[in-house]
């Protein structure tokens, strides 16, 4: 009897198949647009902070688009979640609304679920869905971002399964309850209808898409899909060496005075299949970022994902020939009612010892520990008699490879969002942003530089000003690979100066700002690959040109002379061979 990846599922031909998926990919993105263009808040409109997908009946995932890969696998738990419930009840016109981990599938209590049905001839052929981080869903703190919940119902309102929309009807009471709970309706519900919009985009495109193919046509490339899309995992997996490779790591801690909390991982690649197993990781902790076990999955999924060589649908068959293990009560799959709000540190930070494992199995293909995914400062107060809440998600550096420098500015492999532009911060918050810059002689020294801290100040202009931050990678900062160096840590601090207070890295409980006060934040930066002493002396003069490296660290780290000049920065490669010991 053959596998199920290699039983040919029916499908008109090749090019039906081909045609189909790349549909499937333009409706999911064009989610995404639709999304990003009607949206409301900042997180969601400009940091991106949000997934679209296309599921079939079943509710697998057939197309996701281009946005949060670490939502990449969330879908089909929440889909599960959602057909057990309502089962025998889901009809045409339907449109559901779901948050909760431990009621829904859901992830923490921010990303809301808006999905849709999509009906055919009065047949059920797939699904609309939208994940989205809202600003605010009510809770303990502005921003709904809680490092200090001790249980989820501190976290904000929590919301089952319910229909928004009943065969057509809005259910106006469902939209009511989210506006009393939340400290900015306008934003929460304004990018609710953006979900709404979406939706309803993805059925009419989806039903555009089987008026053209044919509801058969559409059904049996769908499951071909999942089988081709496994057929491409097992092979690539095949390809990855047997055995089981094992990393730790820990976040830094909670607080003031903060414990490791430690992750281990063990990735065991057997033929052509994997299974990542967690024991070993933490038990659940009495704060708000435990991850709850689909978003586990998630950060798996996405690891392994990005470090195969091959054009990969971003479908549900590619997750066959993986297995997960989290243990139950463990931070990666908590009981309820574990907090789990700030779970997103969690999340990027499995990825980061999914890469530390796959760098022994794949040394070309995976780099050097970057920043750790995004820090997350939240504003909340009140100014000119009306309530705010700024949710930054900003992104930093990436470490070195095998073969490139990392990169400044750009977001954690998990993410693909983007930081929120200096202007739409100042135009719609009370908040300055007085430096948005790269940290000169920050990167991990190798072969390869790590890519630069970031640094980011807001100054505060209402007369009081809630914040709490979600940070890590002060303690332990980003790794390097094959000989390279660390990259350098991260700092919250407010007011700098003689007088200045440094935040945890993780805040219990808001830090309160008054008007002129100044708060900083630096991100990690990212590790080195290979030894300092290695790199290029032309790409060292580069850095120093660029002003990324001094020509003190030049000398000390790189073992470079860079001389200044009248007309500029010179290398000198005499002194260089004679400081690098091959003066012959």
């Amino acid at each position: 009897m053959r596998r199920a990846a290699e039983q040919e599922t029916p499908c008109a031909d090749a090019l039906a198949l081909e045609l189909v998926r790349n549909a499937l990919d333009s409706i999911a993105d064009e989610l995404a647009i639709v999304v990003m263009r009607s949206a409301c808040s900042s997180i969601v409109r400009d940091a991106m902070d949000y997934s679209t997908a296309i599921c079939d009946a079943e509710g697998r995932t057939l197309a996701q688009g281009l946005t949060t890969p670490l939502h990449l696998g969330s879908f089909f738990d929440a889909m599960h979640a959602l057909r057990r419930s309502q089962q025998g009840s889901i009809r045409d016109g339907d449109l559901f609304v779901f948050n909760d981990p431990y009621l829904a599938g859901g992830q923490h209590l921010p990303d809301i679920y808006v999905v849709r049905p999509i009906f055919v001839s009065g047949v059920l052929e797939g699904w609309a869905t939208t994940v989205a981080h809202h600003n605010d869903v009510g809770g303990m703190v502005p921003g709904s971002n809680s490092i200090g919940s001790t249980e989820i119902y501190q976290e904000g309102l929590r919301l089952p399964v319910l229909k928004l929309h009943d065969g057509g009807q809005e259910n106006r009471a469902i939209l009511d309850i989210i506006a009393a709970n939340v400290r900015v309706p306008e934003k929460v519900i304004g990018d609710l209808q953006a979900q709404v919009a979406a939706c309803r985009t993805g059925e009419r495109e989806f039903r555009a898409m089987v008026a053209r193919f044919g509801a058969d046509t559409v059904r049996s490339c769908s499951s071909a899909l999942h089988d081709h899309a496994e057929r491409l995992a097992r092979a690539e997996f095949a390809k990855i060496p047997d055995g089981t490779y094992r990393f730790e790591n820990a976040i830094d801690g909670l607080g003031e005075h903060p414990s490791p909390i430690p992750f281990q991982v063990a990735v065991t690649v057997r033929g052509s299949e994997i299974h990542v197993d967690w024991t070993g990781t933490s038990p659940q902790v009495r704060a708000g970022i435990n991850a709850p076990v689909p978003f586990t999955r998630a950060a798996v999924y996405a690891a392994l994902r990005s470090v195969l060589d091959v054009d990969m649908p971003n479908c549900e068959g590619f997750t066959r020939p993986i297995s997960v293990n989290a243990p139950v009560g463990s931070i990666a799959n908590p009981l309820p009612p574990a907090a789990c709000g700030a779970r997103g540190i969690t999340g990027f930070r499995m990825m980061d010892c999914m890469f530390g494992a796959l760098a022994q199995a794949l040394p070309d293909r995976v780099p050097a520990d970057g920043s750790g995914g995004s820090t997350l400062p939240s504003f909340g107060g009140a100014h000119d008699g009306r309530p705010f809440v700024f949710v930054e998600t900003i992104m930093g550096t990436s470490g070195a490879s095998a073969a490139q420098d990392g990169a400044e500015g750009v977001a954690h492999m998990g993410a693909n969002q983007s930081n929120v532009p200096i202007e739409m911060i100042e135009a719609e918050y009370p908040l300055r942003v007085e430096q948005y810059a790269m940290v000169p002689d920050s990167g991990g020294p190798g072969r390869f530089r790590g890519g630069l801290a970031m640094v980011r100040e807001f100054r505060v202009l209402a007369d009081e000003v809630s914040l709490t931050v979600r940070s890590d990678k002060r303690a332990r900062p980003p790794f390097g690979l094959a000989g390279g160096s660390a990259g350098t840590s991260s700092m919250n601090i407010i007011n700098p100066g003689p007088d200045q207070r440094v935040l945890p890295v993780l805040t219990m409980a808001p830090a309160m700002l008054r008007r002129g006060d100044l708060f900083r934040h630096v991100l990690a930066s990212g590790g080195g690959f290979g030894r300092a002493e290695e790199r290029d002396p032309a790409l060292v003069l580069d850095d120093v040109v660029l002003g990324k490296v001094t020509a003190a660290q030049a000398r000390a780290v790189y073992r470079v002379v860079i001389n200044e000049t009248t007309s500029g920065h010179a290398l000198d490669m005499t002194a260089t061979r004679v400081l690098r010991g091959n003066a012959a």
